[in-house]
């Protein structure tokens, strides 16, 4: 029996996210209906109810009647664009690999505009609803926060990309800003799957914990996507490593630190901590044991820019819990969040962050190299002096 190769698993890959987002897209545009008209039908709704229980449902929508009520034309718009941008997503993507470079601009143009639209609606929600006041509480809010800038910013660096003339660029920040977008079908999955795994466990409980790794996953993902579609061995003008042996392992350190320090403030509470830790270490473990073997692996075929990009992503993987440990008593003092939630929140957003992060450096380190070949080449026409002999 032969062997996957590379292609077939990158074509299986875009059909399973295809089909996800696809069947996601129905879900999202009637989710808000029954908080407009009680006992509207809602796809998501029925599904869960038939796969955990009627009651796990019920709770859950109890919940969110108040925060939702203030707020439900702009949730509305948000989650019927969200739809939308789902089955623009898989078109963009079958637009670029089939070259209609027509309409895949226009497409793109029609996407970036929906999904301003969307992370506004997204916008007015959170500005009016109090942390401690949103489903699952001040956490669960400090992600939304995080993944509606992190998905706005994305788009625009993206677009900003391609007007630029850097199409590798381009690609990457609109995977990312696809990734982010995919937390709202992959938390679905989890808001089904898990309570087989965890029996119990409320739909707001459910939300902590899939909300520890959800941002890393996708950012993660979106890694995956924009390394195997990028074939380069080197890029022109780039030489060197910004992430040298010393800077990763100084990484290394302050991040090992840094992790021990929040694994202790979660495991000071009891079975919530450790479900949560357990929720962000083992994402974070597996990431961790790729990127390291990927990053060793080009290095050892001789693939400079594969390795040198997933390097920076190394380096960022390894400063995520830094900057999850430094926002925890930010979050403390400036939301007044207990001793759990805020070390939960920093441990929530760090690993998106920071692999944002991460595909900036990317970005400057490309433009950087342009501009480096740009000095090196003299312009057309200009003189070229040659040396001059003394007698």
């Amino acid at each position: 029996m032969r062997r996957p190769t590379g292609t077939t698993w990158r074509r299986l890959a875009v059909i399973a996210v295809s089909a996800v987002c696809v069947g996601y897209a129905p879900i999202a545009m009637t989710e808000l209906w029954p908080y407009a008209s009680p006992g509207a039908p809602a796809f998501g709704e029925w599904i869960l109810a038939h796969v955990v229980s009627p009651r796990y449902v019920a709770d859950a929508l109890a919940t969110r009647i108040g925060p939702y009520r203030h707020s439900l034309v702009p949730m509305i718009v948000h989650s019927v664009l969200g739809g939308v941008l789902m089955l623009l997503g898989p078109a963009q993507v079958l637009t670029a690999v089939r070259g209609r470079t027509r309409l895949h601009r226009v497409l793109g143009v029609l996407f970036a505009v929906t999904v301003y639209a969307s992370m506004a609606g997204a916008g007015l929600y959170l500005a009016r609803t109090a942390p401690e006041d949103a489903f699952s509480g001040a956490a669960f809010w400090i992600v939304l926060a995080t993944i509606l800038v992190g998905t706005v910013m994305s788009v625009t660096f993206g677009v900003l990309s391609a007007v630029g003339g850097f199409p590798d660029l381009h690609q990457r920040w609109m995977l990312l800003c696809y990734g982010f977008l995919l937390t709202a079908p992959l938390l679905r999955f989890e808001w089904g799957g898990l309570p087989l795994l965890m029996p119990g466990l409320s739909m707001a409980g459910i939300n902590q914990v899939a909300t520890m790794h959800l941002g890393s996953v996708v950012a993660f993902g979106a890694l995956i996507a924009s390394r195997s579609l990028d074939r380069r061995r080197t890029v022109a003008g780039v030489s060197g490593s910004w992430a040298p042996a010393p800077v990763l392992a100084l990484a290394h350190l302050a991040g090992a630190a840094a992790l021990a320090w929040t694994a202790r403030a979660l495991l000071d509470h009891g079975t919530q901590g450790r479900r949560l830790l357990l929720a962000y270490l083992l994402p974070y473990a597996v990431t961790y044991a790729v990127t390291a073997s990927r990053a060793g692996r080009a290095g050892r075929e001789g693939r400079l820019w594969a390795r040198e990009e997933w390097r920076l992503h190394w380096v960022a993987l390894c400063l995520a819990p830094v900057l999850s440990a430094g926002a925890a008593p930010l979050f403390e003092r400036s939301l007044g969040l207990d001793g759990l939630t805020a070390p939960a929140a920093g441990a929530a957003i760090g690993c998106g962050v920071t692999a944002f992060l991460a595909t900036l450096v990317v970005s400057v380190r490309v433009m950087y190299a342009r501009e480096v070949l740009k000095r090196a080449v003299p312009a057309p026409g200009s003189a070229t002096r040659l040396p001059t002999t003394v007698s």
